[in-house]
């Protein structure tokens, strides 16, 4: 009998998966815009985004490759998507009323 075995995603395929994903999310609100009045993003705002998504993506793929326990690597990834939903929302609408949201 033969056993079948997971098929394991090497740490290159992984990159090259984040990296894909950036452009495939920033699709969304490009999309979204083609077909409502309610989402109006500027050249600056797919820039903007697509930096800060990069940034995240390689940070996370940093922590993939240098924490070792499964327990680290999900600390690491929390806190690391914790900033950046607190970075989007601030820069959204301004929920901290920071300069850095433009308020």
């Amino acid at each position: 009998m033969e056993t079948q075995q997971t098929p394991v995603i090497t740490p290159n395929q992984r990159l090259a998966g984040i990296l894909l994903a950036v452009p495939v999310l920033l699709l969304i609100p490009f999309i979204a815009m083609q077909f409502t009045e309610e989402v109006k993003w500027s050249v600056f705002d797919f820039i903007i985004m697509g930096f800060l998504l990069t940034i995240v993506g390689l940070t996370f793929e940093l922590i993939m490759r240098k924490v070792k326990t499964t327990k680290q690597r999900i600390v690491f990834g929390i806190a690391l998507f914790l900033i950046l939903f607190l970075i989007w929302a601030e820069l959204a609408v301004g929920i901290l009323g920071s300069p850095f949201a433009g308020s």
